[in-house]
């Protein structure tokens, strides 16, 4: 598949995820075969740049190209603005993020609110695309809810203003992550448009990716939650979709080295103390993929540790103890 001049080399592509596809999550999940991950949203303003957020949102040194960098907001010049400062950061592709169902974020007409406004989804679509010469690609939903189901529409509208891909989750602005994701309205998608359609939600195996493939017609799938804890799920969909035969889960031999380097690489990248923070997530997500009883266990034991090096310690006991 290829988003302009840039060919992926794979069909399975990391989530945006907010929390989640930092720096140091983006590079394992590389390691695993993403051909593109994106980065969390950020909303690139001159007063935001220099927070910690921003600037670990904005860290790509020593990533792989290429770099897809994710802008939210609400209005056309202000995400204009967003993608040509993207570009300092070395983005060779910008992601307009019309998906995101948060609260806070829809209250501000961003993330997927903006699907309720057709003519400002166009707005929107024309002054990115026109503002940078890298593609832009869109992230969005099926629509608000059941009764507005309108991706087909902006889907369309995107195709015939510049759009080089469009990524849609299979639910509702309105279902947040509740129920289960469908994939009628990306099959109708894949249809009608000529450029690449990523299919995400709910993807938790190999076979399921192969399925939705199949029954969408998509150029590939875009895997989210279920790479929490879990970043080999990458390999097994990308062995499955490459060679039709579903790979042996890797050994917890082989994955401990993994997790404990990851943990490493967000205690350097963060500093030891938000490091320590930020790291908490993971190590729970980790310990119920190895072993959900005794990780439930564990979980209280290492939760409220504020000291990085007693973290890892007690999570290297943990994961040799299984």
């Amino acid at each position: 598949m290829n988003i302009g001049t840039h060919k992926l080399n794979s069909k399975v592509l990391l989530a945006p995820m907010a929390g989640t596809s930092d720096k140091p999550f983006r590079m394992i999940c590389r390691e695993q075969g993403a051909s593109l991950t994106t980065s969390e949203m950020v909303v690139i303003q001159s007063h935001l740049i220099n927070s910690n957020k921003s600037k670990h949102r904005l860290d790509f040194t020593s990533e792989k190209s290429p770099i897809s960098i994710q802008i939210a907001g609400s209005e056309a010049e202000e995400l204009a603005i967003s993608a040509k400062k993207a570009l300092e950061f070395n983005a060779d592709i910008v992601d307009i993020n019309m998906g995101c169902p948060a609260k806070k974020v829809c209250k501000k007409a961003a993330g997927s609110a903006l699907m309720q406004n057709e003519k400002l989804a166009e707005d929107i679509i024309k002054s990115v695309v026109n503002a940078v010469e890298v593609p832009v690609t869109l992230k969005m939903r099926t629509g608000w809810n059941d009764e507005n189901k309108n991706a087909p529409t902006i889907a369309k509208i995107a195709e015939d203003n510049g759009i080089q891909m469009i990524a849609i989750h299979g639910r509702t602005r309105t279902q947040k992550f509740n129920g289960e994701a469908e994939f009628n309205t990306v099959k109708k998608i894949v249809k009608q448009v000529s450029i690449p359609v990523v299919a995400n939600g709910d993807i938790n195996s190999a076979e399921k990716a192969g399925e939705i493939l199949s029954f969408t017609g998509a150029d590939a799938v875009m895997l989210g939650r279920a790479t929490q804890g879990n970043p080999w799920l990458i390999s097994q969909v990308n062995e499955f979709l490459t060679t039709g035969n579903k790979s042996e889960d890797l050994s917890i031999e082989k994955k401990i080295p993994q997790i404990l380097s990851h943990i490493r690489k967000i205690h350097d990248f963060y500093g030891h103390k938000m490091g320590t923070q930020l790291s908490r997530k993971h190590i729970f997500w980790y310990s119920m993929h190895l072993d959900r009883e005794k990780g439930v266990a564990f979980w209280p034991k290492i939760n409220r540790v504020t000291d990085h090096s007693e973290q890892y310690s007690k999570l290297h006991d943990f994961l040799y103890s299984i």
